[in-house]
């Protein structure tokens, strides 16, 4: 998922940070999910999908 989210990152030209900020996901909740100590729960998915203009599947696949 992760991998995805970077991916996205580089498409917008958006940080971390930026989007921390502008969806209200903690950026430590992404460092949590970039180093793998869980995984994202559907809310905050759906929340970064709206963001970015895709679907929550796009992370999912």
């Amino acid at each position: 998922m992760y991998k995805k989210f970077c991916v996205l990152l580089e498409i917008s030209g958006k940080s971390a940070y930026q989007v921390s900020k502008d969806t209200g996901v903690s950026t430590a909740t992404l460092s949590n999910w970039k180093q793998g100590n869980y995984s994202p729960k559907t809310d905050k998915l759906k929340l970064l999908a709206d963001y970015f203009g895709v679907t929550v599947d796009y992370f999912l696949s």
